[in-house]
């Protein structure tokens, strides 16, 4: 059996432990180099690398570049860039593949490796799948070694930051202007915070700037999209108008309305899909989510004719079935947010932009934007697991699942699901009651606990 590496977004796990090694970085950089020769057959091929700002990033950075070069293929190293940047520097250089070394959102200790074809899109499932087979299986990467003057060389773009940079301001429509707009940043001590204020400040905002000065431990670190409450008291402390608050790669978004309120990836979809409507920008008069939405986006959405599909967790999931759907704009409530007109990943700063520009076109602030929906009460919990044994196969969580979902009354629902990239179950119940919804999560939570917790 093929050892599995790629989970719902790259590799990922503890940096040099477990899938994320050094040998395999090195393997899996060969791997991209043979897969590129294979697909594209060029002369030379191309491979750009851009990572966030772990400590780790060094040896993994080094491993990648070793592994391409040592098969012949030719690495552009960017250093600290948002994933969607190196996306779009693929793009735009056109290169072969475009390599992200980043965990997201996880503790610094851990590190990934995200891959994306020369469209932008992340590579999909069979490719993925050779990449393992060939790093199981090494004996065609060993027969790509190169030698002599076939052996691949690095290169450094040192101004990929100010290309994607100057992109981001294209998205933002040319009569505004962000003059007299002061926005608080939180750029997670992550792969965004050269970008981030530089291109808000150019559009004329003021930026007090929060999560800017890493130090390769200190990304995600109680502050970013997943720990938000030290912007949301810049944002009133400071008399700003708006938050923004990223993840370690950029990807995500979470905003703090004007109150210190949090505004989630929901709330922005729901604000975002009726203008876009209006405008004739919203193909196929839908949005993409997946299934931990709140049930209240997709009331909000049907008020202005505008359907909810919904789609697995993780927005490669997201994005295939807006691909494949031809549809503009998709997301996640946990901050992911694709405005497939754009870019073809999630991107943080892209889509504070499309709010931004709301905002200052309707004068409104962002607090009356985001009653665009009404949340329906949600408790989710999160539960470590030693295994994930399908969840159908635990009579108890079966049982407890189906007790739970007739006390609804078909008003809410039920999701229990593992994470795709950390050793957790998610239990997450809706409904119209807050402290029984609550109830409701903790019993089934317990029977996961008691079936299969650490």
């Amino acid at each position: 059996m093929i050892p599995k590496l790629f989970g719902t977004d790259g590799v990922r796990g503890e940096a040099n432990a477990g899938v994320m090694t050094v040998e395999n970085a090195v393997q899996i950089g060969r791997a991209i180099g043979l897969l590129c020769q294979r697909h594209h057959k060029h002369q030379r091929v191309r491979v750009l690398i851009g990572k966030d700002t772990r400590r780790s990033g060094y040896l993994f950075e080094n491993a990648m570049v070793a592994g391409l070069c040592s098969v012949g293929a030719d690495a552009y190293v960017v250093g600290p860039l948002p994933t969607p940047g190196i996306a779009f520097m693929t793009v735009g250089i056109r290169a072969d593949a475009g390599v992200v070394i980043s965990a997201s959102h996880n503790p610094f200790a851990d590190n990934g490796i995200k891959v994306f074809g020369p469209d932008g899109y992340k590579l999909p499932d069979e490719l993925e799948a050779q990449i393992e087979r060939w790093v199981a299986q090494p004996q065609p990467l060993q027969a790509a070694l190169a030698t002599g003057a076939d052996i691949g060389r690095a290169y450094r773009l040192d101004d990929a930051w100010g290309r994607y940079t100057v992109k981001l301001k294209t998205t933002f429509p040319n009569d505004l202007t962000l003059d007299g707009v002061k926005i608080a940043v939180d750029a997670a001590n992550g792969a965004a915070y050269k970008v981030a204020p530089m291109v808000l400040e150019e559009l004329g905002a003021e930026v007090v700037l929060l999560g800017a000065k890493p130090d390769g431990k200190n990304i995600n670190e109680q502050c970013g999209a997943l720990h938000p409450q030290a912007l949301a008291k810049a944002v009133v402390d400071q008399g700003c108008h708006i938050g923004l608050a990223l993840d370690g790669d950029a990807d995500r978004l979470v905003l703090v309305d004007e109150k210190g309120r949090i505004v989630d990836g929901d709330h922005i979809m729901a604000l975002c899909a009726p203008r876009m409507k209006i405008r004739g920008e919203l193909r196929g008069h839908a949005v993409v989510a997946t299934v931990m939405s709140n049930f209240g986006l997709e009331m909000a959405l049907r008020e202005h004719g505008i359907a909810l599909l919904r789609t697995d967790v993780g927005d490669r999931h997201v994005v295939g079935a807006m691909r494949k759907g031809g549809y503009s704009l998709g997301g996640e409530q946990s901050g992911h947010l694709v405005f497939l007109d754009h870019a073809t990943t999630g991107d943080g700063v892209l889509a504070a932009l499309q709010v931004l520009a709301i905002a200052v076109r309707e004068q409104r602030p962002v607090s009356e934007l985001a009653q665009a929906m009404t949340t329906i009460p949600q408790v989710l919990i999160n539960l470590p697991v030693r295994d994930k044994p399908p969840i159908a196969s635990l009579a108890a969580v079966s049982g407890a699942i189906s007790d739970v979902t007739q006390q609804l009354q078909g008003f809410g629902r039920v999701l229990v699901r593992y994470s795709g990239t950390e050793k957790k179950c998610r239990v997450m119940v809706e409904g119209q009651d807050e402290d029984s919804v609550r109830r409701y999560a903790e019993r089934i939570a317990s029977s996961v606990q008691s079936a299969i917790g650490v």
